[in-house]
């Protein structure tokens, strides 16, 4: 039979939600009395993903309407079956700020981690669906393929601003040592520690009032703590870890203080990172992503389906309205049908 949109909606909430693969899927419908073949709910997840495709296009145009951008990859394994085994692709993630009052975050399976694929995400498309290259503020750790997307003599109207998270990290792994470098680690921890104190007294502040609260309050943690990396470097071996750490973070101190100018810029990545633990956790459960086109479906649902999540939405409600009204819904409407936007029929 012709499965009904909440079926349909049911096996992709379970796979990509749930993280249930088709095999663990197949045995759970069976004690209902429901016979699904593990290669039916794989025909099923495809046909779904294959549906929202257009809406994904749309929901893409959505995430690139904002100015500030955050960015982060991550590996999963991709079955090879030529050679027998599973090659490693990668998974992009795009979101809106969370100062953003719209949020949203959108997936890109790519075979690779080279410059190429966020340099083409970002570049603008061509029709069906005209869009200029994005400008704005972009997000990042301080991985080398993004040094291409914000480069400025390419992008004049981009910005890179680097996560703290991640050069606070570099100091965290050193503090437990019990040696001089770890006192130097436990001190950078205890700065780090003033700088997000402040930053959360921040948060329910608009962007004009964040900016100034942050030239007040926070600018003057950030300029002391310059001065002392730079006194601390000058007392530690090249080549150590912690000269290391300090390097990461004095080496990107006008992407990492960039926020201190901008109120709708945050201080760090982990709103995107937090959005990459479901593909995470999916990969342990389905071991392994079976084909290129599977992934980019994948990709499809997850995005709208995550983006539901973050605007309080229901994802199973959203997924089985939309899957029962895309077909005959209007292209120039399909904006409607957005997680921010959609409201059920």
């Amino acid at each position: 039979g012709i499965p009904a949109s909440g079926l349909v909606a049911h096996t992709l909430i379970s796979r990509f939600v749930d993280h249930l693969p088709y095999y663990r899927q197949e045995p759970i419908n069976a004690r209902s009395g429901v016979h699904t073949p593990r290669s039916t709910l794989a025909a099923w997840g495809g046909a779904g993903g294959a549906a929202l495709e257009p809406l994904y296009e749309v929901h893409r145009r959505f995430i690139l309407g904002c100015r500030v951008l955050h960015a982060d990859e991550t590996p999963v394994p991709l079955l090879d079956p030529g050679a027998g085994k599973t090659k490693r692709a990668y998974v992009w993630a795009w979101a809106r700020s969370h100062h953003d009052p719209q949020p949203g975050v959108i997936y890109e399976f790519c075979l690779g981690r080279g410059s190429q694929y966020p340099v083409a995400f970002l570049g603008g498309k061509g029709p069906p669906c005209p869009q200029p290259p994005w400008t704005g503020t972009l997000i990042t750790d301080q991985y080398a393929a993004y040094h291409a997307v914000v480069d400025a003599s390419v992008y004049p109207q981009r910005r890179s601003a680097a996560c703290a998270a991640h050069a606070r990290r570099r100091f965290e792994e050193l503090s437990r040592g019990g040696d001089s470098a770890s006192a130097v680690a436990t001190e950078a921890l205890q700065r780090w520690a003033r700088i997000y104190r402040a930053e959360a007294d921040f948060a329910g502040m608009d962007h004009e009032e964040r900016r100034r609260a942050r030239q007040q309050l926070s600018k003057p943690l950030w300029d002391e703590f310059e001065v002392w990396l730079q006194l601390q470097r000058a007392h530690v071996l090249d080549g150590s870890k912690i000269a290391e750490a300090i390097d990461y973070s004095v080496n990107a101190w006008k992407a990492l203080t960039l926020h201190l100018d901008d109120g709708a810029v945050v201080i760090d990545n982990n709103l995107i990172e937090r959005q990459i633990k479901p593909w995470k956790l999916g990969a342990k459960n389905w071991l392994f992503v079976g084909s290129e086109l599977a992934g980019r479906r994948a990709a499809v649902v997850m995005s709208l389906v995550q983006s539901a999540k973050l605007n309080g939405l229901d994802p199973w409600a959203y997924l089985r309205d939309v899957l029962a009204r895309i077909h005959a819904y209007p292209s120039h409407r399909l904006d409607e049908l957005l997680p921010h936007r959609w409201r059920p029929d």
